[in-house]
């Protein structure tokens, strides 16, 4: 588990965030006051219901929304005053995002897939030096139709990790797969993790995946209800699911 003694060392840290969506004439609560700090290094799994808020909580960490209010700090620095400008920046240069769906381009290769968020980032990794971390190097000239789902996802995480993010954000990454590919592509998550140092987030509705976390974060009805530290982690082919 990463160090957490030093001020350092605390990568974000939200205090008191809400977010309230107007549906008409009703107002939805999808976070009632959230108090949270995440670390350099960690690899944390957010558990809940659908609805719970866990995506609306990812959103508003890698900066694709904001709070309504409270406080969400990334190293040091307030996210919450940041015009789209520099929101827009904060996501090039220091988040990676992974989805349940892959939005990868059909006509473009898997290194030709990556090599388009490496172009905009200040010190990109080698598009085909990140398929090599998710296992793909031998694939990097096919494209997303001749590559299964499970590697057309680990293409995803290539594209993520090419920019050498800070952050890994992933919603539901093994959401539209079945346990086997999952396996796989979960074992590509952690290994980024461990070789990057990634501080990586997972959200998902699958408790087993709890158990490759440092801590997990169980949120209910827009609340925390409960933090857990794991005081070991288990490898994704050691998941029961």
């Amino acid at each position: 588990m990463a160090d957490t003694s030093t001020e350092t060392q605390c990568v974000f840290r939200t205090q008191g965030i809400t977010k309230v969506y107007q549906m008409g004439e009703v107002q939805v609560h999808a976070l009632r006051g959230i108090d949270l700090e995440f670390y350099a290094g960690e690899f944390i799994v957010i558990l809940g219901a659908s609805g719970s808020g866990k995506s609306t909580l990812l959103n508003i960490l890698g900066g694709l929304d904001l709070p309504t209010s409270g406080s969400v700090r990334f190293r040091g620095r307030e996210l919450t005053d940041a015009d789209e400008d520099e929101l827009t920046w904060f996501r090039r240069q220091h988040v990676g995002f992974i989805f349940q769906f892959y939005n990868l381009i059909s006509s473009l290769t898997a290194r030709e897939n990556v090599a388009l968020v490496a172009d905009i980032a200040r010190d990109a990794m080698d598009p085909a030096e990140a398929l090599r971390l998710v296992g793909l190097y031998n694939r990097r000239d096919h494209y997303p139709s001749q590559l299964s789902g499970g590697e057309q996802q680990r293409v995803a995480i290539a594209r993520a990790i090419g920019k050498r993010p800070d952050v890994l954000l992933c919603d539901e990454p093994t959401g539209a797969l079945d346990v086997r590919t999952g396996t796989v592509v979960l074992d590509a998550i952690a290994n980024i993790n461990e070789q990057l140092g990634t501080l990586t987030a997972v959200i998902t509705h699958n408790a087993a995946i709890a158990e490759m976390a440092d801590r997990v974060i169980v949120l209910s009805d827009g609340r925390v209800s409960d933090i857990r530290v794991n005081t070991s982690r288990k490898p994704a082919s050691g998941l029961v699911w």
